[in-house]
């Protein structure tokens, strides 16, 4: 984690592809629906990150665990 002035920062991991509709879609595989998109890939980065502190303020209203980042990602030759 990574403090901001108050505000602690928590790193998660963001995969980031291009959408059918011509717009991008980000979703963070360790918060299971946590979706979004945008028109540009900057849109979606802005837009996710949103949608990531939403799920998390959610979870910690309803007093429950917030996932652990667990999610890995590799490049595989097919």
């Amino acid at each position: 984690m990574k403090k901001a002035g108050n505000a602690v920062k928590v790193m998660r991991q963001v995969i980031l592809y291009p959408g059918e509709d011509g717009y991008w879609v980000a979703e963070c595989p360790s918060l299971p629906g946590c979706v979004s998109q945008g028109k540009t890939k900057e849109e979606a980065i802005a837009n996710i990150k949103e949608a990531i502190q939403g799920y998390i303020e959610a979870l910690e209203a309803d007093s429950l665990p917030i996932p652990a980042e667990h999610f890995e990602a590799i490049v595989v030759a097919v």
